[in-house]
């Protein structure tokens, strides 16, 4: 395999296709400008990582502006992920960091920071304590339990929930609900946080990065300067098709988008950070791929595509599910088809099955699949009233509702009553304890499908998070955080536990601004 380092990713973004986010607009004039602030530090995006750093840089005593372009909270998810907490040992869960480290370089094909990695490992924990201490008595953790339990991919009880305690004065939801904790405890120590504040340009001064330009809510452009550093926070570049195509081009292939708020995540600080100099990490980069396009459940019944054809061991995890679900003809959707004693099978069968889309979203650890089973009971009723759970008293009769061919269909439902009765998988390989028949109507049709989350790339960071040049030396005066950050992903995203990404945004905010104050006090 050919070692690609910085230098040649440079030369290979700047000899593919002219797209215009390389190059970098004209500075914006003068006498455009109508104001100049100043601070420590300045952070562009006012998600769980811009929000993590303006937190703690506050509680250090550095004053600090967070401008983000969105008028309300950035996050999506409800999941945190650690490496160790007090509940995780409280429900018997310990984890080996030694194979967490080597699970994760595994999945993401070795392209992975090890020391990026090792930081997040080793102080994971203490930025998700961190976390609940700001909270104090208004929230509590608990421990999510619908993870994948495969044979040879099993994640992590690493997840957590935060909720909001009786009485509490915060009023958000998970993901939502962090941020609304980090931006109370930044507001509390004096921190800024402007909303509907676009940054546009960064600007250099004496060759380091010195000041950010924005346009605010009345439509004037204010320079922001930090005089110990600009911090970009602004997300990944999922809703930027120039800039998926040549880094994730993986991305382009869901025809839905999950990201919330839609379209926020155009590539800003991506865009303004490589015209001052940063350089990306090797494309392509690690996408998320969530099965949240139509149904939120598929269980681990028979899958079929739009030809009414099995085309994968359903026995997976939901990343897994979403990208071979895209390989297929028209791959934006597919079927999970099961009978009538469908939720009887899931009880008996989720202990050794689980993950996300099996369990509910909410499940928690050590309460058994029944516990949360009639939320999951209520959602598929409501899948049959919306039209995305087909029902009907023969397949035939299904496939024309699924608009199917019907032999097909049913040549797949006969093979896979086959394989059910000689008790072992010989096509896909399937654990032999979850293959279930399909013979009892009436017969279901759940229509699920991948949607393109996140996109894990960006910018070559050391472990203080300085942006790196594409000799590795660091542009100064610049920092990255959150998943503008590169480093710690690759190939694939990591499902070693639900959350981990808002789990490392809120721990390189921590150590980000722990970087800062120690560069300021030298």
């Amino acid at each position: 395999m050919r070692f690609i380092d910085a230098a040649s990713e440079d030369a290979r973004i700047q000899n593919s296709r002219n797209y215009p986010w390389k190059t970098p607009p004209p500075p914006i004039p003068e006498e455009k400008i109508a104001e100049s602030v100043q601070a420590d530090v300045i952070i562009v995006g006012g998600g769980i990582s811009g929000l993590a750093a303006g937190a703690r840089l506050t509680q250090l005593g550095i004053k600090t502006i967070v401008l983000e372009k969105s008028r309300g909270l950035v996050a999506h998810g409800a999941h945190v992920a650690s490496v160790g907490s007090d509940i995780q040992r409280q429900n018997g869960v310990f984890i080996d960091k030694a194979q967490f480290a080597r699970d994760w370089m595994r999945i993401c094909g070795s392209r992975v920071n090890e020391d990026l990695l090792w930081l997040y490992i080793n102080r994971s924990e203490e930025a998700f304590n961190w976390l609940l201490g700001m909270g104090g008595d208004n929230v509590y953790p608990v421990l999510f339990g619908g993870n994948y339990r495969g044979p040879d991919f099993t994640e992590y009880a690493g997840t957590h929930i935060v909720q909001n305690a009786e009485n509490s004065k915060y009023r958000m939801f998970g993901a939502l609900l962090v941020c609304e904790i980090l931006e109370d405890a930044m507001r509390s120590g004096g921190g800024e946080i402007l909303r509907e504040t676009r940054a546009e340009q960064l600007e250099k001064r004496d060759g380091r990065v010195s000041a950010v330009i924005a346009r605010g809510a009345d439509g004037e452009y204010r320079r922001y300067s930090g005089t110990c550093g600009i911090v970009l926070a602004t997300g990944d570049i999922g809703a930027d098709r120039d800039m998926l195509e040549h880094f994730a081009p993986i991305g382009l292939l869901p025809k839905h988008n999950g990201y919330y708020p839609p379209g926020l995540n155009t590539g800003d600080g991506h865009k303004m950070g490589y015209w001052a100099g940063g350089a990306f990490e090797p494309a392509p980069w690690a996408v998320s791929l969530h099965l949240i396009a139509y149904a939120m459940y598929c269980f681990f019944f028979l899958h079929v595509n739009k030809q009414g054809r099995r085309y994968m061991n359903e026995d997976t995890w939901v990343q897994a599910k979403s990208i071979r679900t895209l390989m297929q003809p028209d791959g934006s959707w597919a079927f999970s088809v099961f009978d009538s004693k469908w939720y009887e099978e899931v009880a008996r069968l989720a202990p050794i099955a689980g993950g996300q889309f099996t369990d509910s979203l909410m499940a928690i650890y050590g309460r058994t699949w029944e516990e949360d089973g009639e939320s999951v009971r209520q959602g598929i009723e409501r899948y049959l009233q919306n039209g995305l759970c087909l029902k009907a008293d023969s397949i035939e009769e299904l496939a024309r509702a699924m608009e199917v061919p019907e032999d097909a269909l049913a040549a797949t439902v006969a093979r896979y009553n086959q394989l059910h009765r000689l008790g072992n998988d010989d096509d896909y390989g399937k654990r032999a304890a979850l293959l279930t028949s399909i013979d009892k109507p009436p017969y279901y049709a759940l229509k699920w499908g991948p949607s393109l989350l996140n996109v894990f790339g960006g910018f070559l960071t050391d472990t203080k998070l300085r942006v790196l040049d594409e000799t590795h030396a660091p542009v100064p005066g610049l920092y990255a955080t959150g998943m503008i950050a590169g480093g710690l992903y690759g190939v694939d995203y990591p499902l070693l536990f639900n959350g981990n990404s808002n789990g490392r945004c809120l721990t390189w905010g921590l150590i980000l601004a722990d970087s800062i104050a120690e560069d300021k006090n030298r």
